[in-house]
């Protein structure tokens, strides 16, 4: 299977090359699609000789800084046009395990249309991160799993492996959520459309350089929106009956 990795990234300077040596390191035949917006501390640019060192990189380089949901669309696409049959999504901050993907890739194989690196079933779970952090993310993955009707435990992880058929079937291009609410509206589709979801457990590592993008607007979006789609689902699924 031919599988890349899209990798969104704003002011990851210290941070991009020695990620991109650890995906060609854990997954030696994975191409990647470095989504760059424009930033100001030159991750572009190191991403490009590193990519042109390494091979099997590309940069795409975009005017500004559009949101966490406006990259993955837009890197959705040119990989989908490509022809991978796996495209892999994780942050750029190393709070992922590059050494995972050739697990996420056979469970694909095995028959998954989505696999989630999960920090919320057995064996998952943070490192770094405060208390009232850990209690914000699972009570707002309980409320999303409550209120949409998912069986996934963690619908906010970036860490994940999709079908490409399965992604493209589901049209990323006309989702319009920004944040992490555009990795909750993923699983929702998927779901909706009967697709396999799988989790497997991951330890996410806080960030150890460079500044987190998470901010208190993004979280409130994502609840705002997973409430309105939860109230629109009910009222769907009453009509139909």
């Amino acid at each position: 299977m031919r599988s890349v990795v899209v990798l969104p990234t704003y002011n990851e300077a210290e941070n991009i090359g020695p990620f991109l040596r650890a995906i060609r390191a854990g997954a030696p035949s994975t191409d990647v699609l470095v989504v760059d917006d424009d930033s100001p501390d030159g991750t572009g640019r190191i991403a490009v000789e590193v990519g042109a060192e390494l091979g099997g990189i590309e940069v795409l380089h975009r005017p500004g800084k559009n949101g966490l949901g406006s990259a993955y669309r837009e890197g959705f696409a040119q990989v989908l046009d490509a022809g991978y049959d796996v495209v892999v999504s994780m942050d750029a901050d190393f709070s992922h395990d590059p050494t995972r993907i050739p697990e996420f890739l056979d469970a694909i194989e095995g028959g998954a249309d989505l696999v989630i690196g999960s920090r919320y079933v057995t064996g998952g779970g943070t490192t770094d991160w405060p208390v009232r952090r850990q209690l914000l993310s699972k009570w707002g993955n309980a409320y999303t799993r409550s209120i949409l009707g998912v069986a996934a435990r963690d619908c906010t992880s970036g860490y994940r492996a999709y079908r490409a058929t399965s992604l493209a079937s589901i049209d990323p291009t006309s989702t319009s959520a920004e944040g992490y609410a555009f990795l909750t509206e993923l699983v929702r589709r998927l779901t909706t459309q009967g697709a396999v979801i799988v989790e497997r457990p991951i330890i996410f590592r806080d960030r150890t350089h460079g500044k987190s993008k998470m901010s208190g607007r993004i979280i409130i979006e994502s609840m705002l929106l997973v409430t309105r789609w939860g109230v629109a689902d009910r009222f769907r699924r009453r009509r139909n009956r």
